[in-house]
């Protein structure tokens, strides 16, 4: 591809390249450089890309792409940001892939997952679309799974994702689109048919300092949309709605809205309502138990009415729709008298649901084993540290995963916010040894909430990942109380 097709689109400064250049490849990553291709110096926030131009030429790089006029005679092309203009390189050099699809992108702190699984399930039973998925769990491509390190990719290889889905026959992308996303270009160049929001609580501050500019992060998605749908029982909702310049969709469960919920029934097996939209009803039904689960099937009921599915046919694609992994999620516990639950709840809000959801169920204790995650917003975990020991009857303080922290002093930040009257709690850093903790004072009628890691398989120690699935740690805790109990 030549280069001067390559920056179609892209406003240029200044450029001391060849714009006839014949461009194989593009890269960001100096050390990944081929003879003949485009090297983007991206500025970040561990090494400054810049910095290795020097060994990108040396590789044989035809040009590079800057934000900072090179001080060593090279080829080079000067932009404003050179974040954006990887991304719209992307979409240059892929055909523009997401145009040829119907993108759908959903963001908020809580909720993008179970929103997004749901409706491609959702899309595949109403339209029989085949669906693309970019999220925290996986990336998937109608039933491909392709595992991801990120919620939302980089954005070259989000473009090469989309490719990838075009060429597979995918009509539909439902995508989680997080907030370092949007502040960090990875959607650049990507026009959204439809754009939900969930709700936005406390995360991410090591990043964006403050609140308002959190909320402004995820508001401007909505200005890359034709429609969208907004949570307005949340009180950020105002702000996000400011920003929306295109129909909106409202929905709630307290407030008046143009899709609402009411007459709800919270049960351990799931949740369920009557949607009403205008004059128009239908009864839902999830398999997934919590309040925040109705809010949920909410944004999806509003995602698919905005793409032209009628409520009835969406409430009744739901009612077969399969939980979510390590959202809300029933762990084997045969022959025990206690029930044990698995949910990625790893910031304040995520851990006050969670357990207020089981408390509208349990009939005995909600014991949580808790912990926050390393190299990651500080200010959240005194807050943790009092809504569960506040909420839980027990609570079990340990690691999640504390990556280059050391984990005890994590937890030392956690229990800055626990007070006396809050409740009962233990310590335990291990986490394996306060799962099984947590079930060794297990009784009738009790639930456990494992929170914090959710779908994850693995606690990340130290900077490496160490195989942890707590689904094998319960059924390998069981296996050993049998084993003692003869």
């Amino acid at each position: 591809m030549k280069l001067k097709e390559l920056f179609e689109g892209i406003s240029v400064l200044e450029c001391t390249a060849d714009p006839e250049l014949s461009i194989g490849e593009i890269f960001y990553d100096s050390r990944k450089v081929t003879p003949g291709s485009l090297f983007v110096a991206v500025s970040g926030f561990a090494a400054d890309g810049n910095r290795f131009i020097p060994m990108a030429i040396e590789k044989g790089a035809a040009a590079v792409v800057t934000a900072k006029k090179p001080e060593t005679a090279v080829p080079y092309v000067l932009v404003e940001s050179d974040r954006l203009a990887l991304a719209l390189l992307g979409c240059n050099f892929f055909g523009h892939p997401a145009r040829s699809m119907t993108m759908i992108g959903v963001t908020g702190t809580n909720g993008k997952t179970s929103s997004t699984l749901l409706l491609k399930q959702v899309l595949e039973k109403c339209l029989g679309a085949k669906v693309g998925l970019i999220g925290t769990m996986a990336n998937m491509i109608g039933s491909e799974t392709i595992p991801t390190e990120r919620t939302t990719p980089e954005s070259f290889e989000l473009q090469a994702l989309f490719a990838r889905m075009r060429d597979a026959g995918c009509t539909h992308v439902v995508m989680e689109v997080s907030s370092h996303a949007v502040a960090l270009e990875r959607i650049g160049g990507i026009r959204y048919d439809v754009a939900a929001f969930t709700n936005l609580t406390e995360d991410h501050l090591d990043f964006h300092k403050t609140m308002d500019a959190y909320c402004d992060a995820k508001a401007e998605l909505f200005r890359r949309c034709e429609r969208a749908v907004v949570n307005v029982d949340d009180a950020y909702a105002d702000r996000i709605l400011a920003a929306a310049v295109c129909p909106v969709l409202t929905t709630a469960v307290e407030k008046n809205a143009d899709l609402r919920a009411e007459n709800l029934e919270l049960h351990s097996e799931g949740v369920s309502f009557t949607a009403v939209s205008g004059t128009e009803k239908a009864a839902v039904s999830l398999p997934i138990p919590g309040r925040f689960s109705v809010y949920n099937a909410l944004t999806v009921l509003g995602i698919a009415l905005q793409l032209g599915i009628s409520l009835p046919d969406c409430a009744a694609a739901l009612k077969t729709v399969s939980g979510v992994k390590g959202r809300v999620e029933v762990v084997p516990t045969p022959g025990m008298p206690y029930s044990v639950l698995i949910d990625y709840a790893h910031t304040p809000d995520g851990l006050e649901k969670v357990i207020s959801a089981v408390q509208d169920f349990c009939r005995g204790r909600v014991i949580a084993v808790f912990g926050c995650g390393g190299d990651r917003d500080p200010m959240k975990r005194p807050i943790m540290g009092h809504i569960g020991v506040k909420l839980a009857d027990f609570a079990v303080i340990t690691s999640d995963n504390p990556r280059t922290e050391d984990p005890m002093a994590i937890i030392k930040d956690i229990l800055e916010g626990v007070k006396q009257e809050d409740g009962e709690y233990i310590v335990i850093e291990d986490r394996r040894k306060a799962i099984r903790y947590a079930m060794d004072i297990g009784k009738k009628d009790d639930i456990i909430i494992l929170a914090g890691k959710g779908h994850e398989t693995y606690q990340d120690i130290g900077g490496q990942k160490h195989h942890l699935d707590e689904r094998e740690e319960v059924a390998a805790h069981l296996q050993e109380l049998r084993k003692t109990n003869g």
